[in-house]
């Protein structure tokens, strides 16, 4: 087939990974690439930004696919502009991803669905914001309402910091205050065409950015697969998943469905085990990022079938995906300064000794380049690199995946030497 990709991420980096290892040779496109995706695809130029350009972009040259990664395109309703010329578009339309662009509109239809989540208040100002403090109390769960880039959350005792972080938001809309909830966090992705979902793998990802969960909020500094830990509530991963699939993402498609915004795409399910059972902490409306990096390494089922099936409707004829028994680790490289102000500009060095450590892959997430004498890349952005190793076991995956971020020299940089650490244990 040939595809085309939206997005400059390291999701889209890795998505494109997972077409290019298919037995069948998939003509691969992007827009808007970075350094790393260039290796992998050809960048054309098109605005993601851009329904009818793409749309008119995608006829002129037969592309038989597209595939939206980021949310924001989503959310502006890219796909639907793509969808209604006829072409195959993977990504749900501006209606149904408010699932993810507003947080209310994602609560109201898990009440109508009778998705179990925890209590939240709407806030669209200082007094009420304080008022639905006083009625949740600590610790207090405060995030913005619309895209913040997964940096809109803030979970703190501190209730001035917790009523700032709700006043920087509340400008450009409300916010919700939200019950605060114990437990392992999950992420299931569920692929859906509007009727029928297919689960991939379980996986678990670490939002702050330093070492024993210290630190600010981040989009994800790392993520593990599979989920081994899961058997010891649920019996097996399995049934984890057989229960979130019925009481969480069903639910939810089916009630899209009925109110005649059909989800297309990627259902990304944020899951809290808590001690009363599972709650959805959020949903996203495309693949997540770390958690992508690490779960479609271990996709044994071709990836291309998949998103085709669901993108037109079928995938009620694919069988359930089917995962390999390696495990999965990436953790990410992040600039100085990240996420509050990260430093850019800055030359990466040691790419390929990287990518030579056995099972390690250089997923790229903001990198620009060459320009720099020798052929360096320079940084671009916050999360810069994702290197994911997988192996037999996690102690394995986790000692190539630090062995080859060792390797590489950005200045300034850090990451997390904590990421799958309990796992391996």
């Amino acid at each position: 087939m040939k595809i085309l990709v939206l997005g400059s991420g390291a999701r889209e980096h890795a998505i494109i990974l997972a077409l290019r290892s298919e037995e069948e040779a998939h003509v691969l496109l992007a827009a808007p690439g970075n350094a790393g995706i260039a290796q992998d695809a050809t960048i054309v130029e098109v605005d993601p930004f851009d329904g009818p350009a793409i749309a008119a972009f995608a006829n002129e040259h037969a592309v038989d696919l597209v595939v939206i990664g980021p949310e924001a395109p989503l959310v502006a309703g890219v796909a639907d502009a793509v969808r209604e010329r006829g072409i195959p578009v993977f990504g749900p339309g501006k209606a149904a991803a408010q699932l993810e662009g507003s947080k209310t509109f994602a609560k109201r239809i898990m009440d109508a669905a009778g998705v179990p989540t925890g209590r939240a208040v709407r806030a669209s100002s200082r007094a009420e914001a304080e008022a639905a403090f006083d009625e949740l109390g600590a610790p207090y769960v405060v995030k913005a309402d619309g895209l913040a880039a997964g940096k809109g959350v803030i979970v703190t005792d501190d209730r001035t910091a917790a009523l700032a972080h709700a006043e920087q938001y509340l400008p450009s809309g409300s916010v919700l205050v939200e019950e605060f909830l114990t437990g392992p966090e999950v992420s299931l992705f569920f692929l859906s065409d509007g009727d029928t979902v297919r689960p991939l793998s379980p996986a678990q990802d670490f939002k702050r950015a330093f070492d024993g969960d210290a630190g600010p909020n981040t989009g994800g500094m790392g993520a593990y697969s599979p989920l081994p830990w899961l058997a010891e509530q649920f019996g097996s991963a399995e049934a984890f998943v057989d229960e979130v699939t019925r009481t969480v993402a069903m639910p939810v498609v089916q009630r899209l469905d009925a109110e005649g915004t059909p989800f297309i795409g990627l259902l990304y399910a944020g899951l809290i085990l808590t001690p009363a059972g599972i709650r959805v902490i959020e949903f996203n409306a495309r693949f997540g990022d770390p958690e992508t990096q690490v779960v479609l390494p271990r996709l044994v089922t071709p990836l291309s079938a998949l998103l085709l099936a669901a993108s037109v409707g079928t995938l009620e004829d694919q069988p359930q995906p089917v995962f390999s028994d390696e495990v999965a680790v990436t953790v990410v490289l992040a600039s100085e300064g990240y996420p509050e102000a990260p430093q850019t500009g800055r030359l990466i060095e040691g790419l390929a000794e990287a990518a030579s450590v056995e099972g390690v892959r250089i997923v790229h997430a903001a990198t620009a380049g060459p320009d720099a004498p020798g052929g360096s890349l320079i940084a671009t952005g916050g999360r810069v690199l994702n290197v994911v190793a997988t192996g037999s076991d996690f102690a394995d995956a986790r000692a190539r995946a630090y062995e080859a971020i060792g390797r590489i020299s950005l200045d300034g940089s850090h990451y997390r030497r904590d990421i799958a650490a309990r796992v391996a244990e």
